[in-house]
């Protein structure tokens, strides 16, 4: 089956008719409908089919149990309103790469998988790359459990609800013991390969990220009756620490978004009580991002204590910078490079991903296929067939150069 021909039968899946964007969320109708594309295609190329214990789904050709295995693969799950490429295009060109190397009647060396790490984007439970996590032991089943959606649903009781068995999650040594090398290739979230010109890039690291809350408590009251003197709104402070994250990361040359929201008690003509919103920070390297970080909250309670507002500050989740493997790395520079001569560019990336994670357990390395507007997680992201078709060369080399003879 061709990319293009796999492309369109994953394309409409979870896709949302007001926005045009994915709303593929972890253990919804979504999710399982593309867990059930991933099992048919694995099946339909005769691949060993299996789900491990924390629910990612594995494509294997060869024994998986005879180790130093060279993975490929991503996710397939979305933010709200994502868009079509951060993930499925990792799993659909892994796929493809594996049919390419068929196509070259290829004698693999080592055992072969194609994986779709669940829950990646924590759109659902608050949480980026649960699958991987579980895995590799960063977070643990008490923390697992604790996990809930917006209804109160827990990522246990979702698991069951979509059809798998909860009570073994938690870390997997064994697995990863099996793994040699994984290789994800991903849609550039940015435009360095636009603005150099080349379809693929390798990644260098991944920059140290992290989510924080922060929740303002003032005191409701009548939006009508209050004096604007009397009132304590933390609308108001919220709103000044959203300026004041944009100045700190314009110093910093870093990046800060708070990208959500929620407000208590949400009325129209009501002073909110309480506003809480998760603050999205990234930069090139540790001290920055705790420059960047530092001066917004710094800010805010500063802007908190003027307007007599209560300020909690609460870090939700932190990953620090990775670098990937230098070897492997460098091993799909060599590959890469030796038939078109010139140095494959390298490139660092502010967005966090499975290979992240999984870097501190097993080799891990990532490509990057050119986006042309560098937008992501939104409806409007985009990468051209030609670019696609070219990562998937891309990986079909780096695997064979891998796991081939």
């Amino acid at each position: 089956m061709s990319f293009h021909s796999m492309w369109a039968e994953l394309l409409p899946i979870g896709r949302s008719s007001a926005s045009g964007g994915y709303r593929r969320y972890a253990w919804t109708g979504a999710d399982v409908d593309c867990r059930a594309w991933f099992k048919e295609q694995a099946e339909a190329r005769g691949l060993t089919y299996e789900v491990d214990r924390n629910g990612n789904q594995w494509a294997w050709l060869g024994d998986p149990a005879a180790g130093d295995a060279v993975v490929a693969g991503s996710h397939l799950d979305s933010v709200p309103d994502g868009g079509a490429f951060d993930g499925p295009l990792g799993v659909v060109s892994s796929f493809a790469a594996l049919d390419e190397l068929r196509s070259r009647n290829a004698r693999f060396a080592k055992p072969l998988a194609i994986v779709n790490f669940g829950d990646e984007e924590g759109a659902r439970f608050g949480l980026a790359c649960v699958g991987s996590r579980l895995t590799a032991g960063q977070l643990t089943v008490e923390q697992a459990h604790l996990l809930t959606d917006a209804d109160g649903v827990s990522l246990p009781q979702a698991m069951e609800a979509a059809g798998y068995d909860p009570e073994g999650i938690g870390a997997d040594p064994e697995r990863l013991g099996r793994i040699g090398a994984f290789v994800e290739l991903h849609v550039e979230q940015g435009r360095a390969l636009d603005l150099s010109g080349d379809r693929v890039g390798i990644a260098s690291a991944i920059w140290p990220h992290g989510r924080w809350r922060f929740d303002f408590k003032g005191e409701a009251n009548h939006a009508g009756t209050t004096r604007l003197v009397d009132r304590r709104d933390p609308m108001l402070s919220y709103a000044e620490t959203v300026l004041a994250a944009r100045r700190e990361a314009e110093l910093a040359g870093a990046v800060a978004t708070f990208g959500k929201i929620a407000v208590e008690p949400n009325g129209v003509n009501a002073i909110p009580s309480v506003v809480r919103g998760w603050l999205d920070s990234r930069a090139a390297d540790q001290d920055t991002l705790d420059t960047v970080v530092g001066g917004i909250e710094k800010a805010a309670r500063e802007y908190a204590e003027a307007h007599g507002i209560e300020l909690d500050v609460v870090r939700e989740s932190f990953t620090p910078v990775v670098e990937f493997d230098h070897a492997l790395r460098d091993e799909l520079g060599r590959i890469l490079g030796k038939d078109t001569g010139p140095k494959v560019p390298v490139l660092g990336t502010g967005a966090g991903h499975d290979a992240g994670i999984l870097s501190g357990s097993i080799p891990t390395a990532m490509l990057f296929v050119r986006n042309p507007t560098g937008v992501s997680h939104s409806p409007a992201e985009f990468a051209a067939e030609d670019d696609c078709v070219a990562g998937v060369r891309a990986l079909a080399d780096v695997l064979e150069g891998l796991a081939c003879r």
